[in-house]
């Protein structure tokens, strides 16, 4: 067998993502999740993704979503749009970070390091097992 068939054979499989969508709305507590959101994918704890996507069924979205090994969402407030937006897309298997229940207030949380980190180790804690 050639190397070409040995490729054509072998397995293609690859970890399923964990992926991180993150309220980014235009409040302090957004700019918030969106930050820690992105430092989680940095850091490659999870694979940040597009939450506009899912709300507007883009079909590859929704697809690398259904086959994700989990799913994290991170909202600034209680109004919980990132999370909402995931299950009315039908994923109801959502873990869910709410900034708000951090003691992070709307209009009075600074997107500093600070609390991007508490978000951070939130996240950690959600998405390593």
């Amino acid at each position: 067998m050639d190397n070409t068939e040995n490729q054509k054979n072998s397995c293609a499989c690859s970890e399923a993502p964990k992926l991180i969508f993150a309220c980014s709305g235009a409040a302090d507590v957004g700019h918030v999740s969106d930050l820690a959101a992105r430092k989680l994918s940095a850091e490659g704890v999870g694979k940040m993704f597009c939450l506009a996507g899912i709300g507007g069924r883009v079909s590859g979205i929704v697809e690398t979503t259904r086959a994700a090994s989990s799913i994290l969402a991170i909202d600034g407030c209680p109004l919980d749009c990132a999370r909402n937006s995931l299950e009315q897309a039908g994923f109801t298997d959502v873990q869910h970070i709410r900034l708000s229940d951090m003691q992070m207030e709307k209009g009075k949380t600074p997107p500093n390091q600070e609390n991007v980190d508490k978000v951070v180790q939130q996240g950690r804690a959600c998405l390593i097992a």
